[in-house]
């Protein structure tokens, strides 16, 4: 059964896209079939799955605005075996135009329905903001992945989203819940990092993935080459991460 998961935290900076991309590619790596839907006007994801997002003819915007059939905008070659469909920054005017549809919180759900059953496992990257293309992604959800950094803010950060889960399920999609809670970019020298990664621990139990993605290089360089990290360098540190973090993912999928 296709599982869908919004990487989703509205604070930016934490890790979405890479996380996105990286844990695409590893679950793919694991003979998953996985689609990744680039929902983030930046298109940092399309980017990074070796996908360049200048002059693409067809994208997600075309899908919510212009009702364009979603098998037509995913991109089946990528640099993580993959699928994508990708973004740019066209989706800036997709996002107000959703605003005066009726229904708007429900178009990425009613394209996305008829082809997800292809797919092992569906990965949304969401904007660093709650707005309606976030809404839309979580809509679409069966759960959210929160990629989060320790830090001071962070657990503030933590509560407003899950305020805004508990609102959606209640509103408009019963089924949302929290996947898990990613802790990201962590620097084990820095006392702060493990005091928020115990808070975390003790506050949210077994909603926090053992899995503990590092601050490492090769994961801050693969993008810019258009590789998942696995591809650029899967001795690293970070690829075994992220790899590690598959296996929890597909675990809890059973």
């Amino acid at each position: 059964m296709t599982k869908v998961i919004a990487i989703a935290n509205q604070k930016g900076g934490v890790g979405k896209t890479t996380t996105c991309v990286n844990l695409a590619a590893s679950l793919a790596a694991m003979q998953k079939k996985v689609l990744v839907i680039d929902c983030d006007p930046q298109g940092n994801a399309t980017m990074a799955s070796g996908v360049s997002k200048f002059g693409l003819e067809k994208s997600i915007t075309n899908v919510l605005i212009d009702g364009l059939d979603v098998k037509e905008a995913i991109v089946t070659e990528t640099e993580g075996d993959f699928h994508l469909i990708p973004a740019n920054e066209d989706l800036t005017a997709a996002e107000v135009n959703l605003l005066d549809k009726f229904g708007r919180e429900n178009f990425l759900k009613k394209a996305l329905d008829p082809i997800k059953s292809a797919y092992d496992l569906v990965l949304i990257d969401c904007p660093p903001s709650l707005n309606i293309l976030t809404v839309n992604a979580l809509c679409a959800s069966d759960s959210i992945l929160v990629p989060l950094q320790c830090e001071y803010f962070a657990l503030e950060g933590l509560t407003l989203l899950i305020e805004t889960v508990d609102q959606l399920a209640t509103a408009v999609n019963p089924k949302l819940k929290i996947e898990g809670i990613l802790r990201t970019m962590f620097d084990n020298r820095n006392r702060l990092s493990t005091d928020v990664s115990d808070e975390l621990k003790k506050n949210f139990g077994d909603l926090v993935y053992e899995t503990i993605i590092p601050r490492n290089v090769r994961l801050a360089e693969a993008p810019s080459y258009g590789k998942p990290a696995m591809y650029y360098d899967k001795s690293s540190v970070g690829s075994k991460a992220y790899l590690a973090l598959a296996a929890e993912v597909i675990e809890k999928t059973k």
